[in-house]
């Protein structure tokens, strides 16, 4: 699964409105090589029914190469449909690609016993209830041996590991967040990978 963003990337309501248009023959696209698609977010326009920015997720075998078709700057060619007197006909937004946060599953935890060591009164050493706990898709492991028990410290030992699975996942989240704001401010104006014309968004290739 992979994330793609469409942005007018500051762009007036017509930019916007591309947007908008440039969803629907996605679905359509997607549909066509079977793709899933799914709104992960959408960010209001100013008009009615118009959208500044979505947020979709793209699963399937060519999802990939669907992404890619819409990555870069895209350009609608089309008159105003808000502002008839308005020269301007060229109207740009653009699309990012994004790699999907780790999703937030334990996956497999590998448990291995040993003896606890260091300071501890005469049953420290005596049974092996220290516990090292390993997360095989990350390679993050945990020792503890602060409790008696081999299952007490098996539990604490599985709580840590989610929490390190929980704060790395946020990281990731955050840091996707850094790299969709910064995309809104990166369209350039020209060399377009895709074009579209006229109000029913007929794509030039």
């Amino acid at each position: 699964m992979m994330l793609l963003q469409l942005s007018s990337a500051q762009g007036p309501a017509e930019c916007e409105l591309a947007v908008t248009r440039a969803l629907r023959l996605l679905h359509h696209e997607a549909a066509a090589q079977n793709v899933r698609l799914d709104i992960v977010e959408l960010v209001a326009g100013e008009a009615h029914d118009t959208h500044r920015s979505v947020l979709l997720s793209l699963d399937g075998e060519h999802a990939a190469s669907l992404a890619e078709r819409w990555t870069g700057t895209l350009l609608w060619v089309c008159k105003s449909p808000y502002r008839p007197a308005h020269r301007r006909k060229n109207w740009y937004f653009a699309g990012q690609p994004f790699s999907a946060p780790a999703k937030s599953t334990d996956g497999e935890i590998r448990f291995e016993t040993m003896r606890a060591s260091g300071p501890g009164g005469q049953h420290v050493n005596k049974t092996d209830s220290a516990v090292r706990a390993t997360h095989v898709a990350t390679g993050i492991s945990i020792k503890v041996q602060s409790e008696r028990s081999q299952h007490d410290n098996k539990r604490l030992a599985q709580l840590l590991i989610q929490q390190r699975l929980a704060a790395r996942q946020q990281q990731s989240a955050q840091e996707l967040r850094l790299q969709r704001r910064d995309a809104h401010h990166q369209v350039e104006r020209g060399n377009a990978v895709r074009t579209f014309s006229g109000s029913a968004f007929i794509p030039q290739d």
